[in-house]
Order: C-alpha cells, then sequence, then structure tokens
C-alpha cells in the first residue's frame, strides 16, 4: 500500500490560498429588489407556477410579468421551468421554455421572438472571481437571438450571446458568442454548418 506523508497546515496554507468562503459577501443590489421579495417569488414559483397545469401558459405569463419579467404575446414557459429573479428576464413573443430550463437570472436574460429554449437546458448568467479569496460573485447577461433554437440539456455561460436563427445541438456547451443562421455543437460549441431556411 502507498503511503503519502500529509501535513494538515501546510493544506491549510494552501487552502486559505485559494477561497475563504467566510469573507464571501452579495454587493448591495445585486439582487435587483430586497429581500423580502424574492422570497416571496421562491414561494410563488414554488406552489402557484409549479403546481399549474400544463394548458396555463397565460397564467404562468402573468405570475412572471406580476414580479416584474418583460413577456410577450405567446410566450409558452412550462410549470418546471425554475427562473431566479424574473425582473431580470425578457421573452419576447411566441418564445418557448421548455421543461426543466433552469434561467439563473443572476444578469439579465433575453430570449428573442420565436427562439426556443428546450427541456433541461440551463442560461446561467452568475459566475464567481476564482482569483480572489472572497470568491465575489459577478453577472454576465445571454441573449438568445430571434427564431434560435437551443436544444436539449444545453448549458450557456454567463456574457455568451446565440446569434439569430442559429441552432444549438443536444448537450452541447457554448462558452463564446455563436453566430447567426449557423448549426452549431459540440462542447465547446462550435459551428459547422449554415442553417437552411425553411420554405414558406
Amino acid at each position: 500500500m502507498l503511503k503519502f506523508d500529509v501535513n494538515p497546515e501546510a493544506i491549510q496554507s494552501r487552502k486559505s490560498c485559494w477561497q475563504d468562503l467566510s469573507s464571501f459577501r452579495t454587493p448591495a443590489g445585486f439582487r435587483g429588489r430586497p429581500a423580502w421579495f424574492v422570497q416571496l417569488w421562491w414561494l410563488v414559483q414554488s406552489t402557484l407556477f409549479a403546481a399549474s397545469p400544463q394548458f396555463m401558459f397565460g397564467w404562468r405569463r402573468w405570475l412572471l410579468r406580476l414580479f416584474g419579467a418583460k413577456v410577450g404575446v405567446g410566450v409558452l414557459v412550462r410549470p418546471s421551468v425554475r427562473t431566479t429573479y424574473p425582473w431580470k428576464v425578457r421573452l419576447d413573443d411566441y418564445c418557448w421554455i421548455g421543461d426543466e430550463v433552469e434561467l439563473y437570472s443572476l444578469g439579465e436574460i433575453h430570449v428573442g421572438e420565436h427562439a426556443v429554449v428546450s427541456q433541461r437546458s440551463y442560461l446561467c448568467t452568475g459566475s464567481h472571481r476564482h482569483d480572489l479569496p472572497g470568491f465575489d460573485i459577478t453577472a454576465a447577461p445571454i441573449v438568445i437571438g430571434a427564431q434560435a433554437w437551443v436544444g436539449t440539456d444545453v448549458f450557456v455561460a454567463p456574457g455568451t450571446t446565440i446569434g439569430e436563427g442559429a441552432v444549438v445541438g443536444a448537450r452541447s456547451s457554448v462558452f463564446h458568442d455563436l453566430p447567426a443562421e449557423m448549426i452549431c455543437k459540440g462542447s465547446p460549441a462550435k459551428p459547422y454548418r449554415a442553417r437552411s431556411k425553411a420554405a414558406m
């Protein structure tokens, strides 16, 4: 059996150089609403929103608007969708947000008209500064262009834009902007061919 000498003091010294979570603080105004309002939304989301029947799209649009989201006409949001801060979300006309999609809206999220975000995708606008011991929280916006399609189980990183009419293949990871009208896939996702326009 291999044996290793372990020096607890050395390990603790190295750890203190990486992150010290006891010094973490959420910046003032970061959430965009008071803490009580955030908690109220989370309560509403886990009850009135999540328990609503599938067909009650108008009810869920109303709840999102009530809590500050900008929601266009004909938007379809499934009851299992989770939105951290709806007041930082804009859903343009006739876009679809599928089952179990996570809108981690620490920063702004904008989904364009007629765009689709498929089931179990994760739009992540938040991160942390790994180079600072306080593990400072950060946020950067995500934009999904009009008529784009984000496939199943796609991760979209903070600060990225998916171009108009682009397609992102299932289980891809988007860490950089993707061009308009291209089919993209992989981790990291990259464009590999142009998208054909449907005949009208």
